[in-house]
């Protein structure tokens, strides 16, 4: 089956695609101390929010003020932690089940574009792809990244932009498709104009989800067909 129009499909990364097994944290304890010279103490809520975000409400919990280029230090150092640690990254985190596959799926078909929705920095995210080979079929030069907005809603556009420029093709909201497993993604789908499929494969569950208002949602991306139906069912944005 083919869509009359191309997909832009965009995947969120950590806990949609991937787990990092508490590597993560690690290395984001360690680069705080690094650019702060300040143990991380209580850590913020980072589920569906973008870095730049998170960092600030950090700081301002451990009365740390904001400068000019604190983050960007942190985001770089955040980076070099994950290649340094790519290892212990591969061995204790993991690709989700089926996140690999529905990727290359996905990718044998001449409809789609793939690329990524997140909160993360770029260099982040890529890392982390990479490191269990998720990004082979993802044009991450078409998403959108926490750098980019605060508000993850935004990022929809920015996404959908990049994406146009890159492939020539005009995504609107019914041929935008995110992908991910926090209400936040739900709510970015909604207000920034996407269609949404929901996977409870993080820390919120079906029932979660769907009262958010995501009106699709996967239990995990293991079943291909499941994948297809939703992404073609031609069901109109909210």
């Amino acid at each position: 089956m083919q869509f009359p129009r191309p997909l832009l499909v965009l995947w969120d990364v950590d806990h949609t695609l991937m787990e990092t097994g508490g590597v993560g944290t690690e290395v984001y304890a360690a680069a705080f101390q690094k650019v702060t010279g300040r143990p991380l103490g209580q850590m913020a809520v980072v589920s569906g929010r973008t870095e730049p975000v998170i960092f600030r409400e950090i700081l301002a919990r451990h009365g740390i003020e904001d400068t000019a280029d604190l983050f960007s230090r942190f985001a770089d150092e955040q980076a070099r932690g994950y290649a340094e640690r790519a290892g212990e990254l591969r061995h204790r985190g993991r690709a989700l089940l089926g996140a690999a596959e529905a990727l290359a799926m996905l990718a044998s078909r001449d409809d789609v574009i793939q690329s990524v929705l997140t909160g993360n920095t770029r260099p982040s995210a890529q890392i982390k792809l990479g490191t269990f080979g998720l990004d082979t079929h993802l044009d991450l030069d078409a998403g959108a990244y926490g750098t980019d907005s605060d508000a993850r809603a935004s990022l929809v556009p920015i996404a959908r932009q990049r994406a146009t420029q890159r492939t020539g093709i005009p995504f609107d909201p019914d041929t935008t498709v995110l992908i991910g497993d926090t209400p936040s993604d739900v709510e970015a789908a909604r207000d920034g104009g996407a269609r949404i499929i929901a996977v409870a494969t993080g820390s919120f569950t079906a029932a979660d989800l769907a009262a958010a208002g995501a009106t699709t949602v996967l239990a995990d991306l293991t079943y291909a067909s499941a994948l297809i139906a939703a992404l073609y069912s031609g069901e109109p944005a909210q």
